[in-house]
């Protein structure tokens, strides 16, 4: 076999001349392609003082009443159950009467007695009265007489106010509700005997609802009524603001903690149900402002942003910033307070760096931005 010599030179020219027909067009532009940029606002860090009083509480109704009777008897009737809803005067239970029904019907006995009584003594006072008149009785006998009259008058009297008492307390063997309202507990069945005072149902107000939250000694001088509240529910997540209405004056039943009652707004309460529990931070002073470069102030102030512009993944927390090269970078930052719609960055976030507050579209770390 014969070989034929080929120059090293040519076979050279001949690669590259072929890499570059194989590898034709034009090159990406580094940085990736900006008309494909998500469109993104971005703003700068909060100045906040974030000084104030945290407390934790639970959703409660406004008025709430628990239904008992102040007779003892078997409960023959319940006519709602957990969950209803009721109007005011609507029945609830009933509980035995017999007892009462004869009392009552002694008492009847005992007033027509006393009426029968009544008027003969009545004819027998009007009869002396008119023979004193004409000096055909004796001063003692319309003594007598007079006194016989008022004395049967009296009973009839105490008759009438037994079948009162009588009256009042069968008025407990019907049990109503006293406003509008949910029974929330049910305590008690039908057939069970019913004692004075003890509780058979609780109704609650609807749609009507406070937040009572325990605040500790050291900072219950700090709250004021009127004060604006801060509340977090913590098993929705959803965030509201309220007004302290009334602050307990003493701890002694609490064990040092004083009851505030926070009203909320009727807007807030839709979807929320007695029992719930709820953060709450009582701003003691609040002056938000933009920060630019160092925060004023020292020790109180601290950097807030929105809440809308933190990412989740898994147990971490972070917000989105934008590098050099104009691409979304995921910055993780540990957080601290809620203060409204806000909340405080601890670290991962300098006072003057921004940062992306809302975007146009969806965000991932290395995607391609601008600012709008």
């Amino acid at each position: 076999m014969k070989y034929t010599d080929i120059p090293l030179s040519s076979v050279i020219v001949s690669g590259l001349l072929l890499l570059a027909g194989c590898s034709g067009g034009p090159q990406p532009e580094a940085g990736g392609n900006r008309d494909s940029a998500v469109t993104v606002a971005v703003s700068r860090p909060f100045g906040a003082s974030v000084d104030g009083v945290q407390a934790s509480g639970q959703i409660e109704a406004v008025q709430s009443a628990s239904i008992s009777t102040r007779v003892m008897g078997t409960i023959t009737r319940i006519y709602v159950k957990v969950g209803d809803r009721v109007s005011k005067g609507q029945l609830l239970a009933t509980i035995s009467s017999e007892d009462l029904a004869a009392k009552r019907a002694q008492a009847d006995a005992q007033i027509a007695g006393a009426r029968a009584e009544l008027e003969n003594t009545r004819k027998d006072y009007d009869r002396f009265t008119t023979l004193f008149n004409r000096q055909s009785a004796t001063a003692s006998e319309l003594d007598n007489a007079t006194l016989r009259y008022y004395s049967a008058k009296s009973r009839l009297d105490a008759a009438q106010q037994m079948r009162n008492e009588v009256d009042a307390s069968m008025a407990y063997t019907r049990l109503t509700a006293p406003f509008q309202g949910s029974i929330t507990q049910k305590l008690a069945d039908e057939g069970s005997l019913a004692n004075p005072g003890m509780p058979l149902l609780v109704v609650e107000q609807d749609n009507v609802l406070q937040v009572n939250a325990s605040v500790a000694e050291s900072e219950i001088t700090r709250v004021r009524t009127g004060d604006e509240a801060v509340l977090e529910i913590k098993s929705t997540g959803g965030k509201s603001t309220g007004l302290i209405t009334q602050i307990s004056a003493s701890s002694a039943a609490t064990g040092g903690q004083y009851l505030v009652k926070i009203g909320l707004p009727a807007a807030a309460q839709k979807g929320l149900c007695a029992g719930m529990y709820v953060n709450v931070f009582i701003p003691v002073k609040s002056s938000v402002a933009p920060a630019s470069g160092a925060l004023p102030g020292s020790g109180g102030e601290a950097i807030l942003v929105p809440l809308s512009a933190l990412v989740y993944q898994d147990q971490l927390t972070g917000l989105y910033t934008i590098s050099n090269a104009h691409t979304a970078l995921l910055r993780w930052v540990r957080t601290g307070k809620i203060v409204g719609d806000k909340i405080e960055i601890l670290s991962g976030l300098s006072s003057d760096e921004p940062f992306i507050a809302g975007a146009a579209g969806k965000l991932y770390n290395g995607a391609p931005v601008k600012e709008q």
